[in-house]
């Protein structure tokens, strides 16, 4: 039994995604291919090496000139959705968690892949991959997607990014448009990650907090890694300027490192707007 509660949120989030698609060509999922293909484009004029099968014989002899028609090639994509539920993403400044910003942008990801009859799979991880939905198309798929990640709860564990990674190896399919979304807080392992973007079209969505970018003077606060490992730092002058230049150097390394490999980088801000440019973003990346 789905909880009124999720229900109401997965209707804001379908009710918003189509506001926003509507008058857009998001999710395009033809190609001009001339060819058998599955939806008529135009009628033209014949050209050689044109299959004989495609004449169009009643138009030719109503114009006098040989015609042929040409179809629209489906395509269909398979998105993967690898989100992090571990401890890290369940922090927040703001009002919403970090994990909740992550299960608005996988949901709406989700629902444009579904729009454009694409298959949509998810990958749950923290320290291990903690659920499976193998890529499937159509809305109770899409909806099974967003149930899962609306329910998922903290998981009091730092995030192993090898391991995701391997379950995104162990895909057959080649050429899957992976939307890897994490606040990558943990260390990446650099050889996994370059072997997805080398058999994958890898997108990676960092979101973050605005103090993990930026830390204000709040007096003594309290770090962890783990609920068994913490830590009391001091954010006076001193301090703090170390504190920002580490966090500083952290988002440069990431962003050199995702340059080398070739892999785009949204980032995302808890308590920022983001929809808008997501979807422009998949509109560029999805439209052929």
């Amino acid at each position: 039994m789905i909880a009124k509660e999720l229900l109401t949120k997965i209707k804001e989030i379908e009710i918003h995604t189509r506001r926003l698609l509507s008058g857009m060509l998001v999710g395009d999922s033809t190609s001009a291919v001339k060819g058998s293909g599955f939806e008529f484009d135009q009628i033209r004029e014949y050209a050689q090496g044109d299959d004989v099968r495609f004449i169009d014989w009643h138009s030719s002899a109503r114009t006098g000139t040989i015609l042929v028609k040409q179809f629209m090639e489906e395509r269909n994509r398979t998105i993967l959705l690898v989100v992090d539920c571990s401890e890290s993403m369940f922090f927040s400044s703001q009002k919403e968690s970090k994990y909740a910003v992550a299960t608005q942008l996988a949901s709406l990801l989700a629902l444009i892949s579904s729009y454009g009859k694409d298959h949509v799979g998810l990958l749950l991880f923290s320290d291990t991959l903690r659920v499976t939905i193998p890529p499937l198309k159509g809305p109770h798929h899409v909806h099974t997607i967003m149930h899962t990640l609306l329910r998922q709860t903290e998981h009091a564990v730092t995030a192993r990014n090898d391991t995701v990674c391997d379950a995104i190896m162990q895909y057959k399919k080649k050429d899957a448009i992976v939307f890897f979304i994490s606040d990558f807080l943990s260390p990446i392992h650099e050889k996994k990650l370059a072997s997805v973007a080398d058999k994958h079209d890898l997108v990676v969505v960092r979101c973050l907090d605005r103090y993990e970018k930026s830390i204000p003077s709040i007096g003594i606060i309290q770090t962890a890694q783990q609920r068994s490992a913490t830590a009391l730092l001091s954010t006076a002058k001193k301090n703090k300027q170390a504190i920002n230049l580490f966090l500083s150097e952290r988002l440069i390394q990431q962003n050199r490192l995702f340059r080398k490999y070739g892999i785009d980088l949204i980032d995302v801000e808890v308590g920022k707007p983001f929809i808008k440019d997501l979807v422009a973003f998949f509109k560029k990346r999805m439209t052929y």
